[in-house]
């Protein structure tokens, strides 16, 4: 027995001596965090069993039933309560099965900008059944055709803030017999059908089951567009199983039903309508949306509707920190803020100045199979690894080739795995509980991200194109992205789409195009290397307005350099690394730099004076 007993002991002992080396002062934060982990696994695999499949429409059909009268979103002074949305979206179903025909399974295209009724016709399109395809409202011309062809869709609905935007591709639409909707009360664009009239008058009884009835967790709900190496962005298949773990996020960090959620991010991006919208729906709060972020109001807003958790990029807390200081400052209820990219001294200077908030920074992206969560505090950290999320999203840092873009391989062709503290790409085991569905109706740029013999033959990975960095902590640090994207404003850019539109200028032979940092900003802001045709002077008018007409205002290189000949590898890649690191400085550079001047309207030489500008903030960019 006294064996026994001391053989116990000696485990007590050495459990305790591993619990305080794996997870040091942390110990609590992990428990509670995969406490919480384990209850929403289990929530998860329940769903993944009923019959019929419970989805978050489901869920939120439940919670209108529970709380009717609750403020479902606040939104620029109105508020519309569960009863409301749950009654406005049946209307906007029952409107467009009669006038589109719509079935169970046809895809509808969402081109619309923040506002409580992207919400309901989103929860319209789920009670018929119908997947949703989220265009984001900054694309144009032949991106926008291509988001809404790549998808399958048949129907487009929008509102007049995008109608030019539509009226752009509206011959194409129509040879392609595509149905096109706009929310108002008439529209004098032939063929662009009017619908708030037909919404108003559709009876706003439940919708049967049954229009739905094929609909299982495995079922594509949504086509989230993401930019990558590609040049135009890629529709990522959102499945019902990959809604229900991303809308956990809230759970995940302590969100309550009692919280007031404010949404002040796009909803056509994954941030906004999973993280944050369809969040809210899962826990049951209250959003307050916003149709773009202001940085002049936020705080108003928050007091004004006594918002508890706050949603953010790195930009947008640059903004807030950048904005004049007011003693009333700290004066608001904001206790928790989720969101992803923002850099360790905005970081600081955003807690010091707007009071002890509790900052949960993520990591993830729309279509991958791996994602982290900070739920610590620890400035910088965009996520912490414990032994049930490497259970769960089984990942490896691996040895990164930046020159080559490729990975470093041994002898036997398997990948190389980074050391504690070595900078590494990330890669994420492809399983049945961490999937990658890839994206639609594009097997080539599904299948560059799939990388296979990584740690063993035959094995299948998600290659998210992201250097990261664990230390020995087990916290997690994003240090760059890889490839031919990055990223500004909060936004990733192709450079192929942007070097694309730059050769369609008159005197732009070729362009090669890539992200330089910028003290004191989020991301980087776009540049691009070009040469001139034969005899030619660039032409910056020109130049400017190809930029202008053909890409939103994110993607457009605000930097020219000319040179006589563009670098490329023995594969005649173009070469970009040595590019980066020389930057736009003038002062170190021999060839002619261009500024993207906004009040000009055009590329202006890029002097030492605006360059300083520049650096000072004197210009904005």
């Amino acid at each position: 027995m006294y064996m026994w007993l001391t053989a116990l002991a000696g485990l007590a002992i050495l459990s305790l001596s591993y619990i305080k080396t794996y997870f040091g002062p942390y110990f609590r934060a992990d428990c509670a965090y995969m406490w919480r982990s384990i209850k929403l696994a289990i929530r998860i695999t329940k769903y993944k069993k009923c019959k019929p499949f419970y989805s978050l429409l489901d869920h939120f059909l439940d919670g209108a039933k529970r709380h009717p009268d609750k403020v479902f979103v606040h939104f620029e002074g109105r508020q519309c309560t569960y009863e409301e949305v749950d009654k406005q979206s049946a209307k906007v179903a029952r409107a467009l099965q009669a006038e589109a025909k719509l079935q169970e399974g046809d895809v509808v295209a969402i081109f619309l900008p923040n506002n409580p009724s992207y919400m309901w016709t989103f929860l319209g399109l789920a009670k018929l059944g119908c997947p949703a395809a989220l265009l984001n409202t900054n694309i144009r011309s032949k991106s926008l055709l291509h988001c809404f062809s790549c998808c399958g869709a048949k129907v487009l609905i929008t509102s007049p803030e995008l109608l030019s935007a539509v009226e752009e591709v509206l011959p194409t639409l129509k040879e392609q017999d595509i149905s096109v909707f706009i929310l108002a009360d008439s529209c004098s664009v032939p063929g662009i059908h009017p619908l708030s009239e037909k919404i108003k008058k559709a009876s706003d009884e439940p919708l049967s089951k049954e229009l739905r009835a094929n609909v299982t967790i495995r079922s594509t709900a949504l086509y989230i567009y993401t930019s990558g190496t590609t040049g135009l962005p890629k529709a990522a298949v959102v499945t019902h199983e990959r809604v229900w773990a991303a809308c956990l996020f809230q759970a995940a960090v302590g969100v309550t039903t009692d919280d007031i959620f404010y949404i002040n991010l796009p909803l056509y991006h994954s941030a906004g309508f999973l993280i944050g919208m369809a969040g809210s729906i899962e826990r049951g709060n209250t959003m307050v949306l916003k149709k773009k972020f202001s940085a002049s109001q936020f705080w108003d807003d928050c007091r004004k509707y006594n918002v508890t958790v706050m949603q953010y990029i790195g930009e947008t807390l640059r903004y807030l920190c950048n904005s004049p200081k007011k003693d009333t400052d700290k004066q608001h209820k904001v206790r928790l803020a989720m969101g992803n990219g923002v850099r360790t001294d905005i970081w600081t200077e955003f807690l010091n100045r707007f009071g002890d908030i509790q900052m949960r920074e993520l990591y993830g992206a729309t279509e991958g199979n791996i994602g982290f969560i900070n739920y610590t505090n620890k400035i910088g950290a965009v996520g912490r690894i414990n032994p049930l999320h490497k259970f769960f999203f089984p990942h490896t840092l691996i040895k990164f080739d930046v020159e080559k873009e490729e990975p470093i391989r041994n002898s036997e062709g398997l990948c190389v795995k980074a050391a504690r503290g070595e900078i590494g790409l990330l890669v994420g085991k492809v399983t049945k509980r961490s999937p990658f569905v890839g994206y639609a109706a594009n097997k080539t740029q599904t299948e560059k991200k799939r990388l296979r013999d990584v740690m063993k033959k035959g094995d299948l990975y998600f290659n998210t194109g992201d250097l990261m960095l664990i230390d020995s902590e087990n916290f997690v640090y994003f240090m760059d992205r890889v490839g031919d994207t990055f990223r500004w404003k909060g936004e990733n850019v192709a450079t192929s789409e942007v070097g694309d539109i730059l050769t369609t200028a008159n005197s732009i032979l070729e362009a090669n195009v890539y992200g330089v940092k910028v003290e004191g900003h989020e991301g980087r802001i776009g540049m691009a290397a070009v040469t001139l045709k034969e005899g030619e002077d660039f032409d910056c008018a020109d130049a400017y307005k190809q930029v202008v007409n053909y890409l939103p205002a994110y993607a457009r290189p605000r930097f020219i350099r000319i040179q006589p000949c563009l670098e490329v590898t023995g594969t005649f890649k173009m070469k970009k690394v040595k590019l980066v690191e020389e930057g736009f400085n003038p002062a170190n550079i021999s060839d002619p730099l261009y500024f993207l001047d906004t009040d000009k309207k055009t590329y202006v030489p890029l002097t030492e004076k605006i360059y300083n500008a520049i650096m000072s903030r004197e210009i904005k960019l």
